[in-house]
């Protein structure tokens, strides 16, 4: 039988020819299956095609899209960018369509947005503000590269030299620092010694999310130079985005496995949860709150470790060697709830949709700067279901969840406080 080469690599779009002309259209991407469906109203796993129903912004519409740029059916235009990028990538598709056909919806649509920047069309003007930022900076929001570790608080013990180097991230660093002051006093309160880097940079999660490869390449090389010259051998984040950055889109980026790295990528909730069986961490101080608890998108379905593949298909789409698929199974589903279940006082309820189905916030991967009115629907959406379950409180891992949650509550002018769990962390520490 005939057979052909083929990868995952994403800067080669004709890599995904095949997944895309198999999609059948069975929507698997769009509605959580039967077997977890909540009911009618919770019944959406994608948030770009609950927000406009057109098929075009669904992921089956995407794949025929993709298809007809490939054999140049179809010329980048406005609605096209459109089209192409008002998508958070939160990965809801690709685990939907794995469970079914084990097509790789996820790279295609990845592969899309390499596609439009490669052909000079993309990414979107918010998107290039943002690059200039991070070139001129060294930040996303633009802000003063000198204030990074404003957040730093005279409390806060930073060793010179320990294994644990600390990524705090743009968002906690500018936007979000009491995340950061939160994730530094965990780790001073398990005895934990911990560096900071000395010159951060970006991790450069937009860029490689909205195509611009080149540029984030350079930032991976960069970063990883910079922990590996510190001697660290574990780089911890409290951001859910840059952690799938690090774990995931770095080895892409590379074309090297996860293991490849040379030291160990750990979100606070992995770090926090393990110093809690250890009993280094202590939580005793009651919280009395009845919360629901958020899977941000880069911690649990897309946070599965990369692994480069290049092979041959031949007949029904049999691969050979052997593929693993990423079916965010490995996502850090238990951790974070070990956690709200050992802090006193906690009365912790679950959302219709959780785990590898949550809805997602809508605020990563470019999509908020481009397309706030996506961001904000979406974010709105979920809150529904904080609603629905009686929550007071909204906790998630993310500073881009938070800070994307809390202004979608005071649009709405609700009551549900919006925290992230390293803020929950710390309000139970023992004094």
């Amino acid at each position: 039988m005939p057979t052909t080469q083929f990868s995952l690599d994403i800067r080669k779009l004709d890599n995904f020819a095949y997944d895309m002309s198999r999609c059948i259209k069975c929507k698997g991407c769009y509605w959580v299956e039967h077997t977890y469906m909540p009911g009618v109203r919770f019944s959406t796993r994608c948030p770009s095609n609950t927000w406009n129903d057109f098929d075009a912004y669904g992921a089956f519409g995407k794949m025929r899209i993709g298809l007809g740029i490939i054999e140049g059916k179809l010329k980048w235009t406005p609605k096209l960018l459109e089209i192409v990028y008002a998508d958070p990538l939160c990965g809801a598709c690709d685990v939907g369509c794995k469970r079914n056909l084990d097509l790789e919806i996820g790279l295609g649509l990845e592969a899309m947005r390499v596609k439009a920047v490669q052909d000079g069309a993309g990414p979107m003007p918010a998107h290039k503000k943002i690059a200039q930022n991070i070139a001129k900076n060294h930040n996303q929001f633009g802000a003063p590269h000198e204030n990074r570790k404003k957040w730093l608080t005279s409390d806060i013990k930073v060793a010179d030299k320990a294994d644990v180097v600390y990524f705090v991230g743009c968002s906690a660093s500018y936007v979000n620092p009491e995340i950061a002051q939160a994730t530094a006093k965990i780790l001073n309160a398990t005895g934990t010694p911990f560096m900071l880097m000395k010159d951060e940079w970006c991790c450069g999660n937009t860029l490689f999310s909205v195509g611009m490869l080149d540029e984030a390449r350079e930032l991976a090389k960069r970063n990883i130079e910079a922990v590996k010259a510190l001697g660290a051998k574990t780089v911890l984040t409290a951001c859910a985005e840059g952690y799938r950055m690090w774990k995931v889109d770095y080895p892409k980026l590379l074309n090297i496995a996860t293991s490849d790295l040379g030291f160990n990528v750990m979100h606070l909730v992995e770090f926090a949860d393990e110093a809690l069986k250890k009993g280094s961490l202590k939580l005793t101080k009651p919280v009395d709150v009845r919360l629901a608890y958020h899977d941000s998108c880069g911690i649990s379905r897309l946070a599965d470790p990369w692994t480069p593949y290049s092979g041959e298909r031949g007949w029904m789409g049999m691969v050979n060697p052997r593929l693993k698929r990423r079916r965010g199974t490995t996502g850090l589903y238990a951790q974070p709830r070990n956690i709200l279940k050992a802090i006193p006082g906690v009365t912790f309820v679950e959302m219709p949709r959780t785990r590898e189905n949550s809805f997602c916030c809508g605020a990563g991967r470019g999509t908020k700067e481009a397309f706030p009115d996506l961001a904000s629907f979406s974010a709105k959406h979920r809150l529904e279901e904080v609603r629905e379950v009686g929550a007071e409180a909204l906790v998630s891992a993310c500073p881009w969840c938070k800070s994307n949650f809390a202004q979608a509550v005071k649009e709405n002018g609700d009551k549900i406080r919006v925290m992230d769990i390293a803020e929950l962390i710390l309000a139970s520490l023992q004094a």
